[in-house]
């Protein structure tokens, strides 16, 4: 059987998950993958929950809507967690044994039982602080996807650093055209940057950080693989 890796992105509005998700499908397609994405969310507005689902796969890939048994758990706003905001509960229902949680944070944000459930599932739980490297290379939090799309990158390979770069080229440098509230997003990050040219090298700079320190976590734990089928 083919290979394929779901992934289920959960955040706040305002966040880019739903860029996120068409990013990680346009790299996978620069790389003769096949990918769908989608986003599912209620109140387009800032703050409020919102979920994003990638499947990428080396078959076609005809199922879509709410992915509820995913390999990749992504969390991009500590509240996720912490306060519940998110159409999932708890965050992580229906991972799949020998997945990965990648949370936006550098602190402990799980109890003593999620950490005790996710063992038994034997989940890898990777922090990474995208927001703070977001600010330090791009200087702006706009560039959190970024950080995170790195990571989930430099851990699975489901795409390469080539791919995201495409995808990026595709996404800000050329006429793309989103709709509602991405679109609102997208021009805010645009005019953050006196130039396109400006935005791609901060966001792809924000990636390669994250990637490179995935990818170096990755060969330390040589246990450490995504359960992907």
């Amino acid at each position: 059987m083919k290979k394929r890796i779901n992934i289920r992105m959960s955040g706040l509005g305002g966040q880019g998950v739903v860029t996120s998700a068409h990013l990680m499908a346009m790299a996978a397609a620069h790389e003769g993958k096949f990918a769908i994405s989608n986003p599912f969310f209620g109140a387009e507005k800032r703050m409020a929950p919102a979920e994003s689902y990638v499947r990428i796969g080396e078959e076609k890939i005809y199922d879509r809507g709410e992915l509820v048994f995913p390999h990749v758990v992504m969390v991009y706003h500590p509240q996720v967690i912490t306060m519940g905001k998110s159409y999932t509960m708890p965050f992580y229902s229906g991972i799949k044994d020998g997945g990965l949680i990648i949370i936006n944070d550098d602190i402990e944000l799980l109890t003593e039982e999620e950490k005790e459930d996710l063992a038994k599932k034997k989940v890898t739980v990777y922090y990474v602080p995208a927001t703070k490297i977001a600010l330090e290379l791009a200087g702006t939090e706009l560039a959190t996807n970024m950080g995170m799309l790195g990571a989930l990158a430099g851990l699975t390979h489901a795409v390469t650093m080539d791919g995201l770069d495409k995808a990026l080229q595709d996404r800000f440098g050329k006429k793309y055209v989103a709709s509602g509230g991405t679109a609102t997003l997208d021009e805010a990050i645009k005019k953050k940057f006196a130039k396109k040219e400006m935005l791609l090298q901060k966001n792809l700079e924000t990636i390669r950080r994250t990637f490179d320190e995935a990818e170096v976590y990755a060969k330390k734990n040589p246990t450490f693989a995504v359960n992907v089928s």
